[in-house]
């Protein structure tokens, strides 16, 4: 299947400048959805991973159906001040400006075993912020597991100690 056709192109969002990759119509796609899932369960299966961490959205949209799959748990990393509970945070850039992630003290045990998935791999800051949040609490990164990457944006350097898995490719 080509994931490509699913998903819909949206220039000058969130500003100009930005040619937004909407995976809702995607997720709307029971067929892309499934094969999506499959596709990203299927790389994590030999990979005895004990929990998934999605970052805040859109990696909960494709992080907890993962989980699921592969019989692993799922913690959120979320923009700060969404947690109920005691957390560890850390500052990010973005493609367009910056924000403040957190994970709970507890999401993720020591020598667990994680992969990180989001929607999208732009420059590896918000990722890399996630796997940083992972392994101060005590867990093994695994994998980063993405729906798309922007290959010239080079995320994918600041992640080179890594397995890393993008079922699309973009040229910005």
């Amino acid at each position: 299947m080509n994931l490509k056709d699913k998903i819909r192109i949206i220039e000058g969002f969130p500003k100009e400048g930005i040619s937004f990759k909407d995976v809702t119509t995607l997720l709307q796609d029971k067929d892309a959805l499934k094969y999506t899932i499959d596709k990203l369960a299927e790389h994590l299966k030999d990979k005895n991973i004990d929990i998934v961490v999605g970052p805040e959205a859109r990696g909960f949209l494709f992080g907890a159906p993962v989980a699921y799959a592969i019989g692993a748990g799922f913690a959120p990393v979320r923009k700060k001040g969404k947690l109920p509970y005691d957390t560890i945070n850390s500052n990010y850039d973005l493609e367009y400006g910056s924000d403040e992630l957190e994970i709970h003290k507890d999401a993720v045990k020591p020598g667990q075993r994680v992969a990180i998935i989001d929607d999208l791999l732009a420059t590896g800051g918000t990722i890399s912020t996630v796997a940083k949040l992972v392994e101060q609490v005590g867990g093994k990164v695994v994998s980063f597991d993405f729906v798309i990457e922007l290959t010239d944006l080079k995320g994918r350097d600041k992640l080179g100690k890594y397995d890393v898995l993008s079922l699309i490719q973009y040229n910005i």
